[in-house]
């Protein structure tokens, strides 16, 4: 399955991505689970049990744009050159996948070991991405990942996203088999929550709250009042995640009970959604054909939607090259 943490800035989204990623690994299965920091703050290394300097030394995507776009794009005929490569390019036939507990080069080059989970990160702006530079290019990186990557069961592809609705500027919001929306008892998360849902809706993103910073039963109140039946479970005030913002990562399972619970409640719901590889394709190629009708065709001086493989649907069946 592949789950995404957005909400307001601050509201506690990559710390909440951080605590499931460390709950799934925490069952001895951390091979079959992989990170990504999509966020432009780029705080999920510190969140997951790096020192600052460690999580700044990551490799980064955004900056190995080139050599992602050369390694998935295999023998597709399709394809003429990496360079020819959008953000939204899906696979098809002869496309070389991802599998998620399966080591790669991309692994091997991209990808790190933090606090006992895997970790990829999207990077910071550099230096001459300043003033000139979209950050969509660099997340573009983890939008063609998700893409080729077949996850299958009990795997995991956890991501945290941008704040607010920024995710919406590319097709990276449809990658998700479920979105936890993380909300904090107060009106201007929950306007972010209205904000988020109405883009999600027309698009059959599901969405599940998970409230946070929830000190009361006024808050849960307020939240149910709020978003419906849409909150999942909330997260109290915690020691555990007090120490860590202190720069003291417990054990897992030193986490409050009542979180722990929270956390389960969210992997099941995760574990409970029906995968549907064929609506996959299905989005991952109407927004490569509006990326390229917008502005990758006069860019590249052709027209990219014959990128596109009619006959191809990504499930875990198909045939992953070995390197």
């Amino acid at each position: 399955m592949k789950t995404a943490f957005v909400g307001k800035g601050g509201s506690g989204k990559t710390t909440l991505a951080a605590l499931f990623a460390r709950h799934l690994a925490s069952d001895g299965s951390p091979p079959d689970l992989l990170a990504i920091d999509a966020d432009i703050n780029q705080h999920l290394a510190v969140a997951l049990g790096a020192d600052p300097d460690q999580g700044a030394a990551l490799p980064a995507l955004g900056d190995h744009l080139d050599v992602i776009k050369d390694h998935l794009r295999g023998d597709n005929p399709r394809i003429a050159s990496a360079a020819a490569m959008l953000k939204t390019t899906p696979p098809g036939a002869g496309s070389r996948l991802i599998q998620v507990g399966a080591d790669n080069s991309l692994y091997d080059r991209l990808v790190r070991r933090v606090g006992g989970v895997r970790l990829a990160v999207t990077g910071p702006f550099a230096e001459d991405d300043l003033g000139v530079a979209c950050y969509h290019s660099k997340v573009g990186a983890v939008e063609l990942l998700l893409n080729h990557l077949v996850d299958g069961p009990g795997e995991y592809v956890v991501v945290d996203m941008t704040a607010g609705a920024d995710s919406f500027a590319s097709g990276l919001f449809t990658r998700f088999d479920l979105t936890f929306l993380v909300c904090e008892p107060t009106v201007r998360s929950v306007g972010v929550y209205r904000q988020y849902t109405g883009y999600a809706r027309d698009h059959g993103v599901r969405v599940a709250v998970v409230g946070n910073k929830v000190e009361d039963a006024g808050d849960v109140a307020f939240l149910r009042e709020q978003v419906g039946e849409d909150l999942l479970c909330w997260i109290g005030r915690s020691a555990f995640v007090k120490a860590a913002e202190h720069g003291r990562h417990l054990p897992i399972g030193d986490l409050e009970a009542a979180n722990a619970a929270a956390l389960g409640t969210m992997r099941a719901a995760l574990d409970g959604c029906e995968k549907d590889w064929a609506r996959y394709a299905a989005q991952a190629a109407d927004f490569h054909a509006r990326n390229a009708a917008a502005w990758g065709n006069a860019r590249a001086g052709t027209d990219l939607t014959a990128q596109i493989d009619p006959d191809f649907v990504l499930r875990p069946a198909a045939t992953v090259a070995a390197h």
